[in-house]
């Protein structure tokens, strides 16, 4: 499970979404909470490759390292994720082309068929 994630995450840090989309299931489901409110769902390989692509301009380099990792089963697995990005963008908020953002956050993940089925992510 961990060379699984470890792969994915390899190529989110590229980002590299058809390397993602290698270590996904077909039917891959992908969820967002942010402060526990659900805020983007994915059903399906290609929702998350149209989310993946779409979002590929917001940022000019981004990383989730993995601080802690668990697995539960041979299946399911919880990191604890260090998130850092720079903006390649100005964004309606305020948020200036070049300036970064630091956050930590979970992230849960299942597998089926050798291939990641579920991703879930957490941050505040």
């Amino acid at each position: 499970m961990r060379a699984l994630v470890d792969n994915y995450l390899a190529a989110y840090n590229r980002m590299d979404v058809s390397a993602m989309l290698r270590t996904m299931h077909r039917e891959v489901v992908f969820e967002n909470y942010t402060k526990g409110v659900l805020s983007v769902r994915t059903q399906g390989a290609d929702e998350l490759r149209h989310l993946a692509e779409s979002s590929l301009h917001l940022f000019s380099a981004r990383r989730q390292l993995i601080t802690a990792f668990r697995e539960h089963g041979g299946d399911a697995a919880t990191a604890d994720i260090l998130f850092d990005g720079t903006f390649a963008i100005d964004l309606p908020n305020g948020v200036r082309a070049g300036q970064s953002i630091a956050l930590t956050g979970r992230s849960e993940y299942r597998a089926r068929d050798g291939l990641l089925v579920y991703i879930a992510d957490f941050s505040e």
